[in-house]
């Protein structure tokens, strides 16, 4: 049986994870001397929480060996072959990890590791299309290569509400560059080359930003692939989010949209009102 596995970065929600059977496993939130898995063990509103109060951007770490042998291990043992996404390799450790992993498990054949060169549900939107995949019966070789093919081809993208957890992150070091008392700038911050860069400028209310943002992208939506389309955030105003829904809904293009929250690594380095819209060009 071919399994797909992603990192917690992939900002799926249950509801996803169970539908295409996608086996997730955290990375770490870092808050002072307490760290907690991803997903599991910390929420949003608590990061957010603990940042304001402390003036600082948590942190996060990779996947842990322990974790990730103690989810892999299993699944080789009952005969199984594993796909595992991870985070941009430039951003985390957490791709090496899982390599150490197959290799002192002596299952470097049957453990493909793929370095998604992106983050947040930039790394589902494959994780997703792999897991089509493996229950139409491809080999992991053949949902190998197709990942490849397509992992160039994912648009993730956000605007964000406050410069100042990417800031206090160095994460995106041209944002460096926004801050310093300019007001009302909201930046749009892109995936490209497995990097965050700052790709463009919008000034004004955060839902005014955010409407611009999405109707910016209605070319590059409508020759996109049509099987779905994420709408991923940090505790952003709901009506904002089905502003949204609702414009993506009226260009009759897409057959599923899907609504996620972010998880701790996101929030842990963007902050409160981030949104992005992610696809994958046709």
């Amino acid at each position: 049986m071919i399994r797909i596995c992603s990192d917690s970065t992939c900002d799926l929600s249950e509801e996803i994870t169970k539908k295409y059977d996608i086996t997730i496993i955290p990375l770490h939130i870092v808050l002072g001397e307490q760290e907690y898995r991803d997903r599991v063990e910390i929420s949003q509103e608590e990061i957010f929480e603990w940042a304001d109060k402390n003036k600082t951007t948590p942190k996060t770490s990779a996947v842990s060996y322990d974790d990730a042998i103690g989810i892999i291990k299993p699944m080789l043992d009952a005969g199984d072959e594993l796909v595992i996404f991870t985070i941009s390799a430039a951003m985390s450790t957490t791709y090496n990890v899982f390599n150490m992993v197959a290799e002192d498990l002596g299952c470097t054949d049957r453990v493909h590791v793929i370095d998604s060169m992106n983050l947040s549900t930039g790394i589902g939107l494959l994780a997703v299309e792999a897991a089509v995949m493996a229950k139409e019966g491809y080999g992991a070789e053949e949902i190998v290569k197709e990942m490849e093919y397509l992992r160039p081809k994912v648009r993730a993208s956000f605007v964000i509400d406050t410069l100042t957890y990417l800031a206090r992150g160095g994460r995106c070091s041209s944002v460096a560059a926004l801050t310093g008392g300019v007001l009302r700038i909201h930046p749009k911050i892109i995936v490209k080359n497995g990097k965050m860069e700052v790709s463009k400028k919008y000034r004004g209310q955060i839902g005014k930003v955010v409407n611009d943002y999405v109707k910016d992208m209605h070319y590059a939506l409508l020759g996109s692939r049509r099987q779905r389309v994420f709408i991923t955030h940090t505790s952003s105003d709901r009506e904002m989010v089905e502003e949204v829904r609702e414009y993506l809904e009226s260009l009759n293009w897409f057959e599923e949209i899907y609504e996620t929250h972010a998880g701790g690594v996101i929030s842990s380095h963007c902050g409160p009102g981030t949104l992005g819209v992610l696809f994958i060009e046709g």
